[in-house]
Order: structure tokens, then C-alpha cells, then sequence
């Protein structure tokens, strides 16, 4: 790719590289197992990892009341269909901005930068969010969440249903659920046995798994007695796990905030699971993922 509009970066056991267009991780690879990590972007999603801000999920019609004011944000907000600015590029990570706009504020009032560092060390990769209100008056209201989609399965010759995820801690809440894109009022029981998760494609047929307030901050997700991924993170609240179903990627997902309940109908500053930043304030959060 050329270099204007990605950048490539790496050790001696991990290498990826992450486009400028949505600030998104594109590639990770194994150096030691010879073998890619994320999806590869293919005709059933094409996206690997993309950066969901300033709305995790779905609104209602697509609608965002702003002073009473209806602006129109789709899934997932728009950070990561913008062009983001370098600000470093190096052998082992890149750090880029993303700042409001024109385009920006035309659909989401509010004044933001949102700086990513991407950085590769000891065979693991880490990615940092800063979000940032520059706003000498208004309250920054948003949400942010990570969409990586690592392969599935680990290794083309074991089955899906052969893998699992070993949360860190027992993880006995109900679960949560999406319907229409919005989240279901229902609580559903928990699929994990314990710390364990038994992985199939039919977990996946109602859309998201959920897990609204996680005990764990890691998991690893792996073939029994082979190998995975470890992935941990800092500062993120829930836990999305995705799939679509017929396609080779399983998406393990940290999350701050999630789509609007299904009976919320009020201003955006209101809405369920946003942080709140006063003028000159910082959110920030983190996660991890390194092969084991």
C-alpha cells in the first residue's frame, strides 16, 4: 500500500498495518506461525477493524436530537469512514487525529479530537484512544468502541465449534441483545459456563453477544490445547462478541456504551452509556491482543 495512505509497522513476531481511512487496523500478522490474525476484509464484511465514535451501535431511525435539533448518525458514527491525519509513523506503531470538521459537525454538533496510537512491542499490539473536548464551553457527549475481527477459525484445519473463550473471571450475568438494531429490554441467560465459552455460529443468529458488565477485563480466545489470542482491555465498559454467520471472522469487541434501548426517544446528551466531558477534559482507554 502506499505509504501516504497506510503504514506498516512490526517485531519479530508481530506485524500489521493500518490505513489512514478510518484510522483502521487492516493487517495482523504472525511472523513466527506464518499466519494472519484479523479478517481480510472479504465479501461478507469488508471491514477488519474499524473505530465506532461517536455512537457505538444503532440510534433510533438513524436519529440524534441535539438541542432539539434532529442530526442523522448511521451505525457505528463516522470516525471510521474519515480520513484521520498522521501525526507519527515509526517502526513499531503510528499515532493518528482525527478533529471535528465542517462535514463533522453538520451531523454531530460537538467539538472533539480523537487521537489513536497503534503501537507493537514484545509480540503484542496495543491500541490507545484519547478522546479529547476542546470546547471552551460545551460538554463532549459520546461513545467509542473497538470492532477488531480476528480469524475464525484459528487454523483452517480445526473445526469453529473446537474453539472457545476463557474469560479472565466468571462471567454468570445475563447477557444483552439487539433487535431492529436497538437493544432489546429483555435479558437473556448466559451462554458461559463458568469463565468458558463454547463457540458456534449459532450463538451469533440474533446478532451481538453482549456483555453489559463484564467481570473480566481479558480473555483469551482459543483451540483447546492449541493455539489463540489474548486480548485485554482498560477503560471500556462492555463487551461485544460478533459474527456474521457463514463468515470466517469473530469479532471481540470492548465497548463504551451501546445502541439506544428501544424506548428511548430523547436528546442525545441523555442517551444511555455516553461519557461526559467537561470543557478540556480526556477520556481515554486501551486494549490488547498478542498471539499465545
Amino acid at each position: 500500500m502506499n505509504e501516504d495512505v497506510s503504514h506498516s509497522f512490526g517485531d519479530s513476531r508481530l506485524h500489521a498495518t493500518v490505513r489512514v481511512h478510518g484510522a483502521e487496523l487492516c493487517a495482523l500478522h504472525d511472523v513466527i506461525a506464518g499466519c494472519d490474525l484479523l479478517w481480510n476484509g472479504g465479501a461478507a464484511w469488508k471491514r477488519h477493524s474499524p473505530v465506532l465514535f461517536p455512537i457505538v451501535g444503532r440510534l433510533d431511525n438513524d436519529t440524534a436530537l441535539f438541542d432539539g435539533h434532529a442530526c442523522r448518525i448511521t451505525q457505528h458514527g463516522f470516525a471510521r469512514d474519515m480520513d484521520f491525519r498522521w501525526v507519527e509513523r515509526t517502526a513499531d506503531g503510528c499515532v493518528l487525529e482525527l478533529g471535528d470538521t465542517a462535514q463533522s459537525r453538520a451531523i454531530f454538533p460537538s467539538a472533539f479530537r480523537l487521537k489513536i496510537t497503534y503501537r507493537i512491542a514484545n509480540g503484542a499490539l496495543s491500541v490507545e484512544y484519547h478522546v479529547i473536548n476542546p470546547d471552551p464551553a460545551r460538554t463532549l457527549s459520546a461513545s467509542l468502541g473497538a470492532h477488531p475481527a480476528f480469524v475464525w477459525p484459528l487454523r483452517p484445519d480445526v473445526p469453529k465449534d473446537a474453539h472457545i473463550i476463557e474469560f479472565d473471571q466468571p462471567e454468570p450475568e445475563n447477557v444483552r441483545r439487539v433487535a431492529g438494531g436497538l437493544l432489546s429490554p429483555d435479558l437473556f441467560p448466559t451462554p458461559i459456563t463458568g469463565r468458558e465459552l463454547a463457540l458456534s455460529e449459532d450463538l451469533f443468529a440474533a446478532d451481538a453477544l453482549i456483555l453489559d458488565h463484564p467481570a473480566s477485563h481479558g480473555l483469551t480466545y482459543r483451540i483447546p490445547n492449541g493455539p489463540g489470542l489474548r486480548v485485554t482491555w482498560k477503560g471500556f465498559r462492555q463487551l461485544g462478541l460478533w459474527m456474521k454467520p457463514g463468515a470466517d471472522f469473530l469479532c471481540i469487541e470492548p465497548w463504551y456504551g451501546m445502541s439506544s434501548p428501544q424506548d428511548f426517544h430523547g436528546e442525545f446528551a441523555t442517551k444511555p452509556g455516553l461519557f461526559h466531558l467537561p470543557p478540556g477534559q480526556e477520556w481515554h482507554a486501551k486494549w490488547t491482543v498478542a498471539p499465545v
